[in-house]
């Protein structure tokens, strides 16, 4: 590969994610972080520290020729407006989650994308987590058959954090959090039309925001996905579950501990009747040794958050096409204004968009 000529990039909101990046970005020769612009003035002096140019003000960066990409990693109220100036100016943008408040402000966005021509990204860095992608693997594999439901647990119990996250106006709650990569994950891994969306929140200990929710998609084939966040669950439930025609698998949690139970015969031995409480079950008999299904190791997939950035870097160079493509943070949107109402209504909702819709 022929030598990068780095991009250079200003980091807009210098917090834990904001700080997540530079890591991330001090590791590729082909960005170098320049500078950052935040409030606090605790983080100023964490940039300091690492030699990073400090910013007074968001015109700052905007007017600063020698800036390349603005990456964005502020309160989720103020993706949208930060974006649409940055592009204005020049700037390409790579945005942390969810990309703004509602779908509305994401159209505004895509707009501004292709009147300026800049590159636009929003970082879904869970699409390379190794517990999705080997769920993933097992799916495109049909290695437990065909799958057909999967269930998702993301398990805290701390609430949510002290700040923003806990505030309506500024796009807090768990729904907006983490249900933004869940969904998103479910859509690539299912790619059809969503039919039917439920969604329940918890507000264990916040009234505003969600701190815990359970949503529910069904897809036009019947196949159906069940995503669930809670952050008091001092007991934490299988990461994730995943049952097809042939087999079922178990992820407990990111240490990537499970197993892949699969069917080896297509000839089903009668069950024996089991004693079950105060009763006796055949229906639920478990298999005894009879050689019908064959435990495996969850599959592991090699990959590397890194991908992101360098497909952002060839993007804006014009050598690929991005990865997170902006109609896909859109459906996500969509879907996610659809739970809220779910959730609102105590109802399930229908969800007509198309795939391929924007």
């Amino acid at each position: 590969m022929t030598a990068r000529t780095p991009l250079t990039v200003a980091v807009v909101g210098f917090g834990g994610m904001g700080g997540h990046h530079v890591d991330h970005l001090d590791e590729l020769s082909y960005f170098e972080v320049k500078g950052i612009r935040d409030i606090r003035e605790s983080q100023e002096l964490l940039a300091k520290k690492k030699d990073l140019h400090v910013y007074p003000d968001l015109q700052a960066v905007l007017d600063d020729r020698d800036v390349d990409v603005v990456l964005i990693a502020t309160p989720n109220d103020s993706h949208r407006d930060i974006a649409v100036q940055a592009m204005r100016h020049g700037k390409h943008v790579i945005c942390e989650k969810p990309v703004a408040m509602n779908a509305a402000e994401m159209e505004e966005i895509m707009q501004v994308e292709q009147e300026t021509g800049q590159v636009f990204v929003v970082n879904q860095n869970r699409r390379w987590d190794e517990d999705y992608l080997s769920v993933k693997k097992l799916r495109d594999e049909e290695t437990i058959g065909e799958v057909f439901h999967t269930e998702c647990r993301i398990h805290g119990s701390r609430g949510i954090p002290g700040d923003w996250r806990q505030k309506k106006a500024q796009g807090g709650g768990m729904l907006l959090d983490w249900g933004v990569h869940l969904v998103d994950r479910q859509l690539l891994m299912f790619p059809e039309r969503v039919t039917d969306v439920n969604c329940t929140f918890q507000h264990i200990r916040n009234a505003e925001v969600d701190d815990g929710f359970r949503l529910t998609l069904t897809f036009e084939s019947g196949k159906t996905s069940y995503m669930e966040v809670g952050t008091f669950n001092y007991v934490a439930l299988p990461l994730w579950y995943v049952n097809g025609t042939k087999g079922s698998a178990v992820i407990h949690s990111w240490d990537m501990d499970g197993k892949v139970t699969r069917l080896e015969t297509d000839r089903e031995p009668d069950a024996r009747p089991i004693k079950a409480g105060a009763g006796l079950t055949k229906t639920m008999a478990p298999r005894f040794d009879d050689g019908t299904v064959k435990d495996l190791p969850v599959p592991r997939v090699d990959a590397s958050i890194h991908e992101f950035y360098d497909n952002v870097y060839e993007t804006i160079h014009g050598r690929s096409e991005i990865i997170v493509k902006n109609d896909e943070v859109l459906r996500v949107m969509r879907l996610l204004e659809k739970a809220f109402e779910s959730a609102e209504t105590l109802q399930t909702v229908k969800f007509e968009a198309p795939v391929n819709a924007i």
